[in-house]
């Protein structure tokens, strides 16, 4: 049995309902279609969370297999993934209904360079459609993985796509629409890295899973009985009471360098998290969605919303045990709002333990790659996107709605905005923005470099600067939506062309793409059954 959403309203806690009468006249201030969401789902999340000191950390942490590839005689490097049923145990004496790519849960490890063209050959073992995105890709969006490309049971697909993109922490997951959050929640899920040269000259740890460690972080909802269970919801979705990371529950790390690199992945569907260590150390973040960061970030925390990411190097010390933590992420919320929302939980993550003789690993460098910079006055366009209710500008999802049209070679600002008092995150495809200023101020060290995917606070306006340089394509759309996946699912994205230069569309309203229910296949590479692929 696979994990799926109830019909039925889930009832609401008896601890929040003290919070329901406070916060009522809060939602009601804010606008929007909020009080709509709570009729049809939970009105607020389970009570507050604390693992800290309860977590035995009795598991050595599990790491992702590097996914073999070929090299064909054109020089494409050829992956494949099988999203398929599977069955894990994540509590003593309990198995888990579970899907993977490859396997039971979640994926493996795709790797590829800068400059090299691959394709990955998708065959779809479940019983049911889906897609696999490539999360923070700069790819045609024929190629992307998102809603209009399903992927039938039984039926390859095959994207390929040139690697034109710095070195980052990438990743895949479902994207069919509806059926994001329950496919993801299953455990769809894994890594893509990228690399190049520049990162590549850097002297950073980078053997993997020894000082250079995936870290996908899920709370994923199990119940007693091992199944799970996401049906009892709060406004930003399922929140579960224990993490797995990288699909083990309680992990350890033995560690046997002085310095670790540990590559973040909120991979949750609905919480945000606060990472940090139990001694407050600092660290250096030295990477966030797109690449690496200009300079170290020297922080002793950092936020991340679902799908974003946070490349960290942490210094230890031989025989020492360290634990990576989660407190209480700012939501910007008030906090009875807060604590409803994973706002107020508080999570040990990963312990880090290190042996007493260390290998030396070199300094951090002070400087890391140039990021070229976007300039607000080179933004041909602004457009203003607000997130209200399960909405963006008042508008739900349709998959024969064509929402904005972006001309290719052109860098346009995009003015966000959460209009609620509640979370949303934003994530855009195709491209990697820049955030230029947060509520007019200049934004953060942590938000300095290339991003796919931003937590919005309520009420708070983000300026995003984003160039489309290639890719233009007059029938198949990119999203936007908010990443929180049960939003998502019920309609909170939109739809963006690119197109050349002189193309013009008629918006907003009337459909502007081909039908997709005259589309089976949707928009993409044509599947093939069984092995066949479409080249």
């Amino acid at each position: 049995m696979t994990s799926r959403s109830s019909a039925s309203p889930a009832r609401p806690r008896r601890g929040a309902l003290l919070s329901l009468i406070i916060a009522i006249p809060v939602l009601l201030i804010a606008g929007c279609a909020a009080l709509a969401v709570f009729g049809s789902a939970g009105v607020f999340a389970a009570a507050k969370v604390n693992t800290i000191g309860s977590v035995s950390f009795a598991n050595a942490l599990a790491v992702p297999p590097l996914a073999p590839s070929r090299l064909e005689s054109d020089g494409t490097r050829v992956f494949e993934l099988e999203p398929q049923e599977g069955s894990t145990s994540f509590r003593p004496g309990t198995t888990t209904t579970t899907r993977g790519y490859n396997g039971n849960h979640l994926g493996p490890t795709l790797v590829a360079a800068r400059g090299e063209k691959v394709r990955v050959d998708v065959t779809n073992r479940l019983d049911d459609r889906t897609t696999v995105h490539w999360h923070g890709m700069h790819l045609p969006p024929a190629m992307d993985g998102g809603p209009h490309q399903p992927i039938e049971p039984d039926a390859t697909w095959s994207p390929e796509w040139v690697i034109d993109q710095p070195a980052a922490t990438l990743w895949y997951h479902p994207h069919p629409h509806g059926e994001t959050d329950n496919q993801v929640t299953a455990g769809l899920a894994g890594l893509f890295y990228l690399r190049d040269d520049a990162e590549a000259a850097l002297a950073l740890p980078r053997t993997y899973g020894v000082d250079d460690v995936p870290v996908i972080v899920q709370d994923t909802p199990i119940d007693d009985d091992g199944e799970i269970r996401n049906e009892d919801r709060g406004f930003v979705g399922a929140l579960g009471r224990d993490l797995i990371v990288n699909g083990t529950p309680g992990p350890y790390l033995d560690v046997e360098t002085t310095s670790v690199r540990l590559r973040l992945l909120n991979a949750s569907t609905a919480r945000t998290y606060n990472f940090g260590f139990d001694d407050r150390r600092d660290f250096a973040q030295i990477g966030s969605d797109g690449g690496l960061l200009a300079e170290p970030n020297r922080t002793s925390a950092v936020r991340l919303s679902p799908g974003e990411r946070a490349e960290i190097v942490v210094d230890i010390v031989p025989g020492e045990r360290v634990a990576l933590r989660s407190t209480e992420p700012d939501l910007g919320m008030l906090p009875v709002l807060a604590g409803q929302n994973g706002g107020a939980d508080r999570f040990d993550v990963l312990e880090l333990r290190a042996a007493a003789t260390l290998r030396p690993s070199a300094a951090v460098p002070d400087a890391l790659v140039p990021v070229d910079r976007i300039q607000a006055s080179d933004a041909v366009t602004t457009r203003t996107f607000r997130l209200d209710g399960f909405t963006i500008n008042g508008q739900s999802m349709d998959m024969d709605r064509i929402d904005e049209v972006v001309t290719v070679g052109s860098t346009e600002e995009w003015v966000v905005t959460n209009g609620m008092t509640m979370p949303h995150n934003f994530h855009v495809h195709d491209v990697q923005f820049q955030v230029a200023s947060v509520d007019g101020k200049e934004p953060g060290p942590e938000l300095a470099g290339w991003k796919d995917t931003i937590y919005l606070a309520p009420q708070v306006e983000y300026r995003l600067l984003l160039r489309f340089e290639d890719y233009a394509d007059s029938d198949v759309p990119y999203m936007y939506h908010c990443h929180l996946l049960w939003h998502e699912d019920n309609g909170m994205m939109g739809q963006f062309l690119v197109v050349e230069p002189g193309e013009q569309r008629d918006l907003p309203g009337a459909p502007t793409s081909p039908k997709h229910d005259q589309h089976p296949d949707g928009y993409g590479p044509r599947q093939t059954e069984g092995t066949g692929h479409d080249h």
